[in-house]
């Protein structure tokens, strides 16, 4: 069986948690190490004061005196000690328990009381140490370690301790693991639920975000992803929807008068082929429009920059309405200083241009004006358009840009959605302000 994600975040969590708690046990281990070598040292400076004692002793006394022997061994006993002392032939001079035994009752009573003596009770080996005097042997003794008490004490509390702290620690460990794999885990998997409803047709499904790392720009991420396919898929409707409404009029006629013509409702005369083939060309028309909103659209993925003088590139879109413009009795007027030069795709920015000053063609009456100017703003490049024809009603400003929307001049609604598309694809913008009845001025800023 596959482990989760939240499995697999908490079995790390435990995992580390395990390394970082054996941590304490490594560390136990040399504490422990260095605390023996302590004891071991500590007992054998306790060793060699007794030696000492007894050594000076037997100075002083020149021998063994048995009541100064009695009051050092009971001295040795309260440093943890127990002695057997023998003289240089090795026999036995005094032990611990005869000197407790010669102590007065009181001392002695004190000494067991301090000390905790048995005689019965002390085991391990003794060790034997050798007594000199000026280089002379003269005697030795057998000394043995009484238990260590406190030591022992302090062992078992140290190791009472580490237990209970492992062990709470641990506890604390797995319950931190659960949670903050859960949390963890949770956007993980809320978006691949979300991607699955994406990836079957669901595209208003959205993740909650949270925080700023890596997970909560993931998510965002992923909500601009899912924001951007479901805008498209709308786009996508909403095209289909357009062009099936626009193509179904002219087809509609065409069916219509090709059937009063076979009925012979209607007659064949030339005039009748003309109303048909002005359909034909505007079903075309439509069609063009649509592949040219397609293509523009796809833009960003063909545009082929090259960086030109705007001048004589301007000069050669205008010369191409000279006779529209003369026919209709209007000016159309250039305005772009010698040295400007602008980044863009040509073929791409003509039709931009073309289409915005079609439609001031149309918007200008007899004696109007158009003018194309061209100038520097900051970083960009700035292209306007302006004339002083009929102007746009304030209610249509909004939605000139939008596919199939239809001002009052009539068209297919695509000229404009073309030139949004193509500005959007070379990084620009596009704006428009109008006043009906004074004009209209689009503005086009390309970096």
């Amino acid at each position: 069986m596959r482990c989760s994600l939240r499995c697999k975040f908490l079995l790390l969590f435990i995992l580390i948690s395990a390394i970082a708690l054996s941590s304490a046990f490594v560390l136990r281990g040399f504490i422990m190490r260095d605390f023996g070598q302590y004891l071991d040292g500590e007992s054998q400076d306790r060793v060699q004061r007794v030696v000492a004692l007894i050594e000076g002793g037997y100075e002083r006394n020149g021998g063994w005196s048995q009541n100064s022997l009695a009051t050092d061994l009971a001295w040795a006993l309260q440093l943890g000690v127990d002695v057997r002392l023998f003289d240089a032939a090795s026999r036995p001079v005094i032990t611990t328990e005869q000197a407790v035994a010669q102590l007065p009752t009181l001392m002695r009573k004190r000494v067991l009381d301090a000390t905790g003596y048995e005689p019965s009770l002390v085991k391990g080996d003794s060790t034997p140490y050798p007594l000199y005097l000026r280089g002379d042997e003269i005697g030795h003794l057998e000394a043995r370690l009484l238990d260590q008490v406190k030591e022992d004490y302090f062992v078992r509390s140290s190791n009472r301790v580490l237990l209970v702290s492992v062990t709470l620690l641990g506890l604390v460990s797995i319950i931190a693991g659960i949670l903050v794999s859960r949390r963890l885990a949770r956007p993980l998997l809320e978006l691949v639920d979300a991607s699955g409803d994406i990836a079957g047709g669901n595209l208003s499904r959205r993740v909650a975000t949270s925080g700023h790392d890596e997970i909560g720009r993931l998510s965002q991420s992923f909500n601009r992803m899912a924001h951007n396919l479901e805008a498209q898929e709308k786009l996508r409707r909403s095209l289909l929807s357009n062009a099936a409404h626009e193509l179904r009029t002219p087809l509609a006629i065409i069916s219509g008068e090709l059937e009063g013509m076979l009925d012979g409702v209607l007659p064949t005369d030339r005039n009748a082929l003309q109303s048909l083939h002005d359909e034909a060309r505007r079903l075309t028309a439509i069609m063009d429009g649509v592949d040219d909103l397609s293509r523009a659209e796809a833009s960003t993925l063909d545009l082929h920059r090259e960086t030109f003088l705007l001048q004589p590139y301007l000069a050669a879109i205008t010369g191409r309405f000279e006779r529209i413009f003369a026919d209709k009795q209007a000016t159309l007027q250039l305005d772009c200083p010698d040295s400007l030069s602008v980044n863009a795709d040509p073929d791409r920015l003509s039709q931009i241009i073309i289409n915005l000053i079609s439609n001031s063609i149309k918007a200008v009456a007899s004696g109007g004006r158009v003018t194309l100017s061209a100038s520097e703003d900051g970083d960009s490049v700035c292209l306007e358009v302006e004339d002083d024809g009929c102007g746009i009603p304030e209610e249509s400003l909004p939605h000139v840009f939008e596919r199939f929307y239809k001002g009052t001049q009539g068209g297919l609604g695509l000229g404009l959605a073309i030139v949004h598309e193509l500005v959007t694809a070379h990084g620009g913008t596009i704006s428009v302000r109008s006043t009906e009845s004074i004009g209209t001025r689009f503005r086009v800023l390309l970096p």
